[in-house]
């Protein structure tokens, strides 16, 4: 029988490679290719066969939902499984993703667990569970091993939530309702939002913007974020309370206060999104100077 085949399609190298190492690491016999975008996907599909296609939605030159409904088009591509992998998690989007022929949707962040087990059921809906089961190894172990990349778990899976969907929104521009930052922040913030992690969602003050990444500041919490951890921050800033959906990774966490019971965490946010759209939105917050461009301390 012949190995199983997943093509990952996402703009950002991080979480190609995050998927890659998850699959890989609990079914060593997989065979996966990937794609930076839909247009690049596009061009592999038609020269090669897969048993199923992992996507994201938000990427330039094609989207997701646009390489599924070009995919549902196909005679050959019309039953392959096609699962999104992405931040538009709300019910409109999933709506609109079924319509299209989605087969199944992961939401970011999201855990090991929850990815591989969209994988499985897609699989299995077309008889390719158990050539996949057959290349896994009887134990399964972390998905990332001993190399602390649990980006996906944000600490061990007994001790991980689900993550939390979004509130319904229209586009890439939202207005989901954000509670007001605690009063006792220490951060002196510029702005407010949410950052989505795979334990759950908290609020965080934004202490800094610049075109690359966010420093954060939030309330320790039970479970304390990792590095490399896979996230999503829902910033809101402007007098239209516009939501902007940021996918990226935690790149630092450290102790707000100069103790180790610090009640406050500072995070330093790295974004992977090439989208020009959600670029200008950042540049436009930082022109209007609601954020400082650099972090300094005690500002």
């Amino acid at each position: 029988m012949s190995k199983v085949s997943v093509l990952v399609v996402d703009d950002a190298s991080f979480i190609r490679d995050l998927v890659k190492k998850c699959l890989r690491n609990y079914f060593p016999g997989i065979k996966i290719e990937d794609a930076v975008n839909g247009k690049k996907a596009q061009a592999i599909l038609m020269r090669e066969t897969f048993d199923m296609v992992l996507c994201d939605w938000e990427m330039p030159e094609m989207s997701g939902l646009e390489l599924l409904t070009w995919c549902r088009e196909q005679p050959h591509l019309k039953a392959m499984p096609f699962v999104m992998v992405t931040s538009r998690g709300d019910k409109e989007n999933v709506v609109q993703a079924i319509q299209a022929g989605v087969s199944g949707y992961v939401s970011k962040p999201f855990t090991n667990e929850q990815l591989l087990n969209k994988v499985k059921q897609a699989l299995n809906k077309i008889g390719r569970l158990d050539a996949l089961i057959a290349s896994a190894p009887t134990k399964m172990n972390s998905a990332f091993g001993n190399d602390s990349l649990s980006a996906l778990t944000g600490g061990k899976p007994e001790a991980v939530k689900p993550a939390a969907v979004a509130a319904p929104s229209k586009g890439l521009l939202n207005s989901p309702p954000v509670q007001a930052a605690p009063a006792a922040s220490p951060a002196g913030g510029r702005g407010q939002g949410q950052l989505r992690l795979s334990s759950g969602t908290q609020q965080c003050v934004i202490k800094a913007l610049s075109i690359k990444e966010a420093l954060l500041v939030v309330r320790r919490g039970e479970i304390l974020p990792q590095v490399l951890e896979s996230a999503v921050l829902d910033l809101e800033q402007g007098e239209n309370a516009e939501v902007a959906r940021l996918n990226g990774y935690l790149h630092a966490v450290v102790a707000y206060e100069p103790r180790p019971d610090s009640d406050w965490l500072q995070l330093t946010f790295r974004f992977i999104d090439q989208d020009a759209q959600k670029l200008d939105y950042i540049s436009r917050l930082i022109a209007r100077g609601t954020a400082q461009k650099h972090f300094v301390p005690g500002a």
